[in-house]
């Protein structure tokens, strides 16, 4: 079962929000409506993946919205609702960093194809992302391994003692040694950098973790704190899909909006 992709509508008129809203929800995502774009701004966080945004906003106008989006989230799609008496203002909103604009009255078939688009054009740009990282990352290990060694002295590792070998959170346990991860008496099947998160998260747990820290002590990788939120993005909903009940209410781990992720194991 994948987690609905969160989308957020910004726009003043209810009833508009409301059909928004309704038409979205056909195209499998999970839409939020606001009228307010201050409101807006201060709602969004890294687990949003497309903004609809509307030209005219009462209090803080749509290009004004754009840019606090934009200063705040520069990777965040957004696609601007305009009227044709406003489509200049549109196309001066492609100029700061708008993705696309939709003409009101806004056709249902357009807007859940233009989403279905730029949100599958968003998850291809994230796994690319993702994977160039992870080619460096294997890079740095290859270059490691072909160091030439400074003795020839072999120097065994000591067999790791059960307190340092079982990393347990209640029903959760980590084999640190065969990375093998157990919960409720039942194995996770992670790939090998998800089970590192999973560790950094276990040891720190009930704390919250950083993006960034989350990345440096999972991958050993400097990122700047976009690409963090994204690489712990794409781990966190492996780890959710192997560990929540309800992937679309998570109890186990939680987002703190604008800081990172903490694991809650009772």
């Amino acid at each position: 079962m994948e987690i609905p992709t969160k989308v957020m509508i910004i726009d003043d008129e209810e009833s508009l929000r409301s059909t928004l809203t309704r038409i979205l929800r056909t195209a499998g995502v999970n839409p939020i409506a606001v009228g307010d774009g201050r409101q807006a701004i201060n709602l969004l966080n890294d687990e949003y993946s497309l903004v609809f945004l509307d030209i005219h906003l009462p209090h803080m106008d749509g290009i004004e919205t754009l840019r606090g989006i934009r200063h705040k989230f520069p990777k965040l799609p957004v696609i601007m609702l305009t009227g044709h008496g406003s489509l200049q203002s549109a196309v001066d909103s492609l100029r700061l960093g708008a993705t696309d604009y939709l003409l009101k009255p806004i056709d249902p078939e357009v807007l859940v194809a233009r989403t279905r688009v730029v949100l599958s054009e968003q998850a291809k740009e994230r796994r690319k992302e993702y994977l160039r990282h992870q080619i460096k990352l294997f890079q740095s290990e290859l270059q490691e391994l072909e160091k030439p060694e400074s003795s020839d002295v072999r120097i065994s590792q000591p067999v790791p003692s059960p307190q340092e070998r079982f990393l347990k959170r209640s029903y959760l346990i980590l084999d640190l040694q065969t990375r093998r991860a157990t919960f409720r008496d039942r194995v996770l099947e992670l790939p090998p950098a998800s089970f590192d998160y999973l560790v950094v998260l276990a040891q720190k747990s009930p704390d919250v973790v950083d993006y960034r820290t989350l990345v440096i002590e999972a991958q050993q990788y400097q990122v700047s704190l976009d690409e963090a939120r994204e690489l712990a993005k794409w781990h966190v909903h492996v780890l959710r899909t192997a560990l929540e009940a309800d992937l679309q209410a998570p109890c186990h781990l939680i987002n703190v909006r604008g800081k990172g992720y903490r694991l809650i194991i009772d």
